[in-house]
């Protein structure tokens, strides 16, 4: 008798949780939601592409008076390639409305988990995936926003050498190195541009002993689209003008000017920003509404705000540059390949 009064009691608070769970995902409209993302491999505290993902997702859910977990809003942590899949199961399996993978690796696992489960929004970021009507694709011109990224390097260098620090080489990661080429001859076509990548995301020791070669290589400027790999490219330039040399970097996805940040002085001149944490929150807010814009590709450039160049510590005649010649892509004048 006793085991059934404690089932009972059991069952009464399970309900209760659950009621409370489900009041949790009422937005000031009264309308329910969820959503909670995949990382591709970084922390949600990568000081770039995934971190700016999650802020996206954590702004949206406390504008609608959310709660970070089940019937709100959460996020599932990958430590390698291998995670994508079970994440993205431990996320359909809590009942998440609508599913971000946070980076092209993530397609596969995405469009796979797509066919599996039609009545779940599911959205990749940086990549295309076709033939899956309940997967928004989302893409950035990157290539806008690292062609600015090259005009600032090309306006700032001293010694005619700057260089570019990939992560995994990829379709994607192209796009900033194709940008910032562009933006450099536009400026200096005598300007060396050094090009090498880490083969990760997520090897800080690599991208450091990569930048330290250039800044001995006297490249005084150097652009990272590495995510974590690029902290090591901060340490690097951060060392270099300890030793009384003047280097600059130019940071990736958020405003990276804290990373360059040491005694005595900054190491980032600029930052080229992608606002996964927009694209986030907007599509967010449109699967809420009943408008997710599955089966299409969603695409964020200069002219929408959802790439550009934030102005760490260039001079005033960088900055005029800069402008000028955003104003040119943003009208037509310019257009910027992304090969």
């Amino acid at each position: 008798m006793k085991k059934k009064v404690m089932a009972v009691i059991a069952a009464t608070l399970a309900l209760g949780t659950i009621l409370v769970g489900c009041g949790s995902q009422a937005s000031s409209q009264g309308t329910k939601h969820s959503a909670a993302l995949v990382t591709d491999g970084g922390g949600i505290d990568d000081k770039s592409f995934n971190q700016s993902a999650w802020e996206g997702l954590e702004s949206w859910g406390k504008s609608h008076d959310l709660k970070k977990g089940v019937n709100g809003y959460n996020y599932a942590q990958s430590s390698d390639d291998a995670d994508f899949q079970p994440n993205i199961n431990k996320l359909i399996k809590a009942k998440y409305a609508t599913i971000f993978g946070i980076g092209y690796k993530l397609d596969n696992a995405i469009s796979s988990a797509a066919k599996q489960n039609p009545k779940t929004n599911f959205a990749i970021i940086d990549s295309v995936v076709s033939g899956r009507k309940n997967v928004a694709s989302v893409t950035f011109k990157t290539e806008q926003s690292s062609f600015l990224a090259g005009v600032a390097a090309a306006e700032t260098t001293k010694t005619n050498k700057v260089g570019f620090v990939g992560g995994m080489q990829s379709d994607v990661i192209k796009t900033f190195e194709a940008g910032f080429k562009q933006g450099v001859k536009a400026v200096n076509p005598n300007i060396k541009v050094d090009v090498k990548y880490a083969g990760s995301f997520t090897k800080a020791d690599v991208g450091q002993s990569l930048a330290t070669a250039m800044f001995n290589n006297n490249e005084d400027v150097v652009y990272h689209a590495a995510g974590g790999t690029g902290a090591g490219v901060f340490t690097a330039a951060k060392n270099a003008a300890k030793s009384g040399k003047k280097v600059w970097v130019i940071g990736v996805d958020q405003d990276q000017k804290a990373d360059g940040a040491y005694k005595g002085g900054n190491v980032t001149l600029a930052s080229a920003v992608k606002k996964v944490g927009t694209a986030v929150k907007d599509l967010s807010n449109q699967a809420m509404k009943g408008k997710f814009p599955g089966g299409k590709t969603v695409t964020y450039d200069l002219k929408d705000n959802g790439v550009g160049l934030v102005n760490d510590n260039m001079s005033t005649k960088a900055w005029k540059a800069v402008q000028s010649y955003q104003q040119k892509i943003e009208n037509g004048t310019i257009k910027v390949s992304p090969k």
